[in-house]
């Protein structure tokens, strides 16, 4: 079984009940808390290794850290296969940390992009401008108006204000 199933399996076993599921995320919070601390306090920029040997550095069990590594992911200047994952695999994951830090904002992790040490990286001007950037990526523009007149985008081959536009 890849370290990947065993997390999505992890999860599965520790979660049946809303009290389980409630604990659960909040102790694997609490220790990717203190992982993040560490990467950001430290100014760590890559993480690179055995994968055993980076469990073992974090304190974490297996399952834990591949939920780490899953949840990074989106934030590596690079891709990752995580379904090839397992204890023997060498891995090198460069951060992009405003990446990480948008993706963060997006989940909303709180405890994370919340933490004093960014100031590691960015001032609080930059963050402020990183959350105006996530915010106005998430923002849907429609640029393409119907006119009152024009045939209705759906198709009904009626005007759009005697349609859709009521």
């Amino acid at each position: 079984m890849s370290l990947y199933d065993a997390w999505k399996n992890y999860i599965e076993e520790n979660c049946s009940t809303q009290e389980e599921q409630n604990t659960f995320w909040e102790k694997y919070c609490a220790e990717e808390k203190v992982l993040y601390q560490k990467i950001l306090g430290e100014k760590i920029t890559t993480i690179s290794g055995k994968v055993e040997d980076l469990i073992k550095e974090s304190k974490m069990v297996p399952p834990q850290y591949m939920g780490f590594l899953d949840g990074i992911s989106d934030s590596l200047t690079a891709p990752i296969d995580l379904e090839t994952i397992d204890l023997d695999s060498e891995v090198k994951l460069e951060i992009d940390f405003a990446k990480l830090y948008k993706n963060m904002l997006a989940v909303p992790a709180e405890w994370l992009y919340t933490l004093a040490e960014w100031d590691n990286f960015f001032t609080v001007e930059q963050r402020v401008e990183l959350e105006k950037e996530y915010k106005r990526s998430k923002t849907v523009v429609n640029e393409v108006k119907v006119g009152r007149n024009d045939p209705c985008p759906c198709g009904s081959g009626k005007k759009y204000k005697k349609c859709c536009g009521l």
